[in-house]
């Protein structure tokens, strides 16, 4: 079942955050480390009710950030809609051992009918360069890769922008 994450659910989610990066490090993917997601960045999901739970047997097994809000980073990047009524995808993440097992594509599912349902023009997102099965996922899913951008805190790797037209 996937239901808006609420503040009780904070620590299962980080820890579900902390487990996902060390799984990232030890596959040579160096997409989130100690610093991020931060406890602080959750809560503030958690918080603005932008963050969803997939639960399986009342245990947190995937998460997916959906907000309105644009990144600074993502501000001169050439879209293929204008800036106007997009919801971006964050931290879709899925415990290691439910990976493979198609939470990450009920994950995106429920984020793109939620959108379409919502008359959002689009979906943006970025994924790290140096993640292929990422950018494979999101491939088949239609998303058109577009440019790199830069996010020092993560990583000195670029990340790819992907967008899918939903509304137009």
């Amino acid at each position: 079942m996937i239901s808006k994450a609420l503040i009780s659910d904070l620590e299962q989610i980080y820890s579900l955050t902390k487990t996902c990066a060390k799984h990232m490090i030890a596959n040579g993917i160096f997409q989130w480390n100690e610093k991020y997601p931060s406890k602080e960045v959750l809560q503030k999901d958690i918080d603005l009710q932008q963050i969803w739970k997939l639960e399986v047997n009342k245990t947190i097994v995937g998460i997916i950030v959906l907000t309105e809000v644009e990144d600074k980073e993502y501000l001169n990047v050439k879209w293929l809609t204008k800036n106007v009524n997009n919801i971006y995808v964050h931290r879709l993440a899925v415990l290691p051992v439910y990976q493979g097992k198609g939470y990450a594509q009920k994950l995106m599912d429920f984020a793109e009918n939620y959108a379409s349902n919502n008359k959002y023009s689009s979906i943006r997102l970025d994924t790290f360069s140096q993640n292929k099965r990422n950018q494979l996922f999101y491939e088949k899913r239609n998303y058109t890769k577009l440019e790199n951008i830069y996010i020092p805190n993560q990583s000195e790797h670029p990340f790819y922008c992907y967008e899918k037209i939903l509304n137009v």
